[in-house]
């Protein structure tokens, strides 16, 4: 390997570092802690509180925190259509 390609090589990893640490460092904490919320709620409507072995205890969380949304979805509607839109 010459100088010129010794120089390329040592010069790209300087950059990768810097975009590494300027990554880690523009984090900013809404993004963070969107971020974190939404892995909750993905986690939450997964069933992962639920013990992994118990297949049957993970899919009735998951089916019934479905359903509750879907109940909510439904109760918003005829609320709105009952008091706003009269």
């Amino acid at each position: 390997m010459d100088h010129r390609q010794q120089e390329e090589a040592r010069r790209r990893r300087e950059a990768e570092a810097t975009l590494k640490r300027v990554s880690r460092e523009t984090e900013t904490v809404g993004e963070s802690a969107i971020g974190a919320a939404a892995d909750r709620l993905k986690g939450h409507f997964a069933g992962t509180d639920a013990p992994a072995e118990d297949r049957v205890e993970v899919w009735g969380r998951r089916i019934g925190r479905g359903l509750a949304v879907v109940a909510f979805v439904v109760l918003l509607i005829h609320l709105v259509r009952t008091y706003v839109m009269s």
